[in-house]
């Protein structure tokens, strides 16, 4: 098999990267989303008729709803630069990732490395005197 993913008969060859369709994926974080908003309501609303307000309950349900918002505000903003830049997908959780993303919206985990500006010119200073 060649770098490009075809054998050498020029057939395609199935690639072990999953494929995320960021559309039906958008689809179902909005009725998360939309669902999740409706049960906090009703939890709270059956607290306030009972005059039993548990906020740690509340807060857990609102933490909830607000990752899953987080998700669907990413995949709203990969969707929006699409045209600009392809996207990936992050090496640690698999999470969608921009083109111009440094690090994972999901795992923190760095998806561009900084790297040292002299690190860089020493290396090319070493390869340099290792030629002559």
């Amino acid at each position: 098999m060649t770098d490009s993913g075809f054998a050498k008969s020029g057939t395609a060859v199935a690639v072990d990267t999953p494929v995320v369709d960021l559309k039906r994926r958008h689809g179902e974080l909005l009725a998360q989303v939309a669902e999740l908003q409706w049960d906090l309501g009703g939890l709270v609303y059956e607290m306030a008729i009972r005059d039993s307000m548990r906020l740690s309950l509340i807060t857990q349900r609102a933490a909830a709803l607000q990752d899953v918002e987080a998700q669907l505000a990413e995949v709203a903003r990969i969707l929006q630069h699409e045209t600009a830049g392809t996207a990936g997908t992050c090496g640690s959780c698999g999470a969608p990732h921009s083109a111009n993303a440094s690090f994972c919206w999901q795992c923190g985990q760095e998806i561009l490395r900084q790297v040292d500006h002299a690190a860089i010119f020493a290396n090319a200073d070493s390869a340099r005197q290792a030629d002559a």
